[in-house]
């Protein structure tokens, strides 16, 4: 099983890139987001793989990062999302973006991608709100039902979104802001409250504002 490959950049493809490791030419497919920031042709770089392995080939796909292999892990687990699909998702959205529009249930970001209708969106965000832990964006952290985070009590304030919570969210989608993009505005402004201070709706709305806007 191969779990990592460092290389020089052959070439890309639409959908692939060609690693020259030590003479021999690794086909690896990756989203399109790691097509534009994995560097140019002739230079270095570092993959991290998963290893698909069927009876009519052998697919390898590559990762920058342990977000985006956590993320697509994530995403394949979900019945109906291919390896095809999990990458479309990668590459119209960064893993914080996707593990937000989860947190938020924002379907509008989930059919963005290729491939995915109203019904597999649906499908993705049903079984995988219960999946996604921390709201960490910066490192992506996925739990299980089977793991606590020590992070217990933001956790919980994120998964239980409440009416108060939700208005919020509707108005700041009101005023043009995406519904993934204003529940992270909010969720920024509760964590950082001192005390578990609670905002009235027009304070929490304001303070959302100026946290989108920083």
């Amino acid at each position: 099983m191969i779990g990592k490959l460092s290389g020089t950049i052959d070439s890309f493809g639409e959908r692939h890139i060609l690693l020259d490791v030590q003479g021999v030419g690794y086909i690896i497919f990756v989203s399109t987001q790691t097509i534009r920031n994995i560097g140019e042709t002739g230079e270095r770089a570092s993959l991290l793989i998963d290893t698909h392995v069927r009876e009519d080939h052998i697919h390898l796909y590559g990762f920058l990062n342990a977000a985006e292999q956590t993320c697509f892990r994530l995403l394949t687990s979900v019945q109906g999302v291919g390896a095809k699909v999990g990458l479309a998702l990668l590459s119209s959205s960064s893993p914080e973006q996707l593990q937000l529009a989860i947190l938020a249930q924002d379907k509008a970001l989930i059919t963005s991608a290729e491939g995915v209708g109203p019904k597999l969106a649906t499908r993705i965000l049903t079984e995988l709100k219960d999946k996604v832990g921390s709201i960490d964006v910066h490192s992506f952290q996925i739990q299980t039902s089977e793991g606590q985070s020590s992070q217990n009590q933001k956790e919980n304030l994120i998964s239980n979104t409440n009416a108060h919570d939700q208005d919020a969210i509707s108005a700041l989608v009101h005023l043009g802001y995406g519904k993934a993009e204003a529940f992270s505005a909010i969720m920024k402004v509760k964590s950082s409250a001192q005390n578990n201070e609670s905002y009235p709706l027009e304070d929490l709305i304001r303070l959302s504002l100026k946290a989108l806007s920083s």
